[in-house]
């Protein structure tokens, strides 16, 4: 299967190296990481059971890595719907709207 044959590659790259193009983080992480770190992690189409992602310590390690990284948890707020209003940034205009426009003080104003 070839979503298997993938996980696969990308285990055995991520054995030798922190990130996929070295110990670097680069924009080859910054492409990949919400296909295959969300595959990874079995929030992507519910296929992680089924594709027994847990086996793949290496892409696990790798997708814990970039999901800790403070650019990538503000990035995963914006233009978010779902889930706790504090995790939740409808509209950024600018860098501040991570400190005051986040739904659950956009609500509380309203109140």
């Amino acid at each position: 299967m070839e979503a298997k044959r993938q996980l696969d590659v990308l285990d055995k790259r991520l054995a030798d190296q922190a990130y996929l193009a070295g110990n670097r983080y680069t924009i080859a992480d910054i492409a990949v990481w919400p296909w295959y770190g969300g595959l990874a992690k079995g929030r992507l189409y519910d296929a992680g059971e089924f594709l027994q992602v847990q086996g793949y310590v290496n892409l696990q390690r790798w997708a814990d890595t970039v999901a800790a990284r403070p650019a990538v948890q503000r990035g995963r707020m914006v233009n978010r719907t779902f889930g706790e209003p504090s995790s939740q940034l409808h509209e950024r205009h600018d860098a501040g709207d991570f400190l005051t426009k986040t739904q659950d003080k956009v609500l509380n104003a309203k109140e």
